[in-house]
């Protein structure tokens, strides 16, 4: 899962970068500080992995993995080039869903690039340059199109569908606004245009807010985001920033205090997968047990091609047992002995947290 980080400067976006990757992007209370995109990858955290590594004796364990992108902040008139331009929106067209970071919390200390804060403001900023970058790549392909259409006619619907679109973008809509085909879709998805991705709405709350329910701004971003069936996690930078620095025990005393289940990193991996619409499958044995990231709705051959195309080219069936079910058996043996492991065929639906062997034979 790739997750692309955008919005205003000094919201907070490198900062909650840092703790979150712990990769050391500089974060300073003055506009662009993040030049180039900073790229971190975290492990998903999942219990379960260490629960079966115990019960294999694995030597090693491998859990999924999040990429997350952080670009320099952006100003109103970044598509036309002010303060550093939409230059970095290129970074992330890559990435699988956007992860806005919008700032709820009043400091005199740091400052706001429009001078106070409002939520829904700089959220219609950030999005209007998402669709001014956007409407730039269509307006290219329309024109391009039209050309080719003239003695291609099956060209025709693919030419409306950039007009549709163009016209949204003009209208100052988001193209995932719109209502389209599984064709259509398709047709857009190889242009990665921003506005047509998933957003998860970020809200940078402070500590007070964060344990004590949300205040008036991120309430309003929780609203607006339903509103738009787009994703919405809260979490407050400077408790993430702390949490970075302690131990993992230390963690959860500090959470505890809070009267948080999870730090800010496992809420918002959890909504970019409820939101993709993702789940992990597991395997395990002596060398290593892991985690494997799949569409929710996967079948069995699909999954197996995800460890390798040859396991999906030669797949025979697949030895399933849940996790629950196994954890509770305390054994594969005990398992099978309970009639818990199942073979599964080509139109088994995968489930999340499927402990999984696959047979195959190319």
């Amino acid at each position: 899962m790739k997750l692309g980080i955008v919005g205003l400067p000094n919201v907070g976006k490198s900062t909650i970068f840092n703790a979150i990757t712990q990769a050391g992007a500089e974060a300073s209370n003055y506009p662009f500080c993040t030049i180039e995109p900073n790229v971190g990858m975290v492990a998903v955290p999942d219990e379960r992995l260490d629960v079966l590594a115990r019960m294999y004796e694995s030597k090693k364990i491998t859990p999924a993995t999040v990429q997350f992108f952080d670009i320099a902040g952006l100003v109103k008139g970044a598509s036309k080039g002010e303060g550093l331009g939409n230059q970095f929106l290129s970074h992330i067209r890559e990435v699988n869903a956007i992860c806005h970071v919008v700032r709820c919390f009043e400091d005199s200390n740091v400052t706001h690039v429009d001078g106070s804060v409002d939520p829904m403001r700089d959220i219609e900023t950030i999005e209007l340059e998402l669709i001014l970058s956007d409407l730039e790549m269509v307006e290219r392909a329309v024109a391009k199109t039209e050309k080719l259409a003239k003695a291609d006619r099956s060209l025709a619907p693919t030419l409306e569908l950039f007009e549709q679109v163009k016209k949204t973008l003009e209208a100052g809509q988001l193209i995932r606004t719109l209502s389209l085909t599984d064709e259509q879709k398709l047709i857009l998805k190889g242009m990665n245009l921003l506005s047509d991705k998933p957003m998860l709405y970020v809200a940078n709350v402070s500590e007070d807010d964060l344990a004590g329910g949300l205040g008036e701004y991120a309430a309003a971003v929780q609203r607006f985001a339903a509103s738009q069936g787009a994703g919405f996690v809260a979490i407050s930078g400077k408790v993430e920033s702390d949490l970075a620095e302690l131990e993992p025990e230390e963690r959860k005393e500090f959470l505890a205090d809070l009267g948080l289940e999870s730090a800010g990193l496992d809420r918002l991996i959890s909504a970019g997968y409820s939101l993709l619409g993702l789940m992990s499958f597991l395997t395990a044995g002596e060398k290593e047990t892991r985690a494997w990231t799949i569409p929710v709705g996967t079948k069995a051959p699909q999954a197996a091609g995800v460890i390798h195309t040859d396991f999906e080219r030669g797949f025979i069936r697949a030895q399933i047992v849940s996790y629950n079910d196994l954890v509770a058996c305390g054994s594969v043996a005990e398992a099978r002995a309970r009639g818990l492991l199942r073979l599964e065929g080509r139109d088994y639906v995968m489930q999340d947290g499927d402990v999984v062997e696959f047979r195959f034979n190319v």
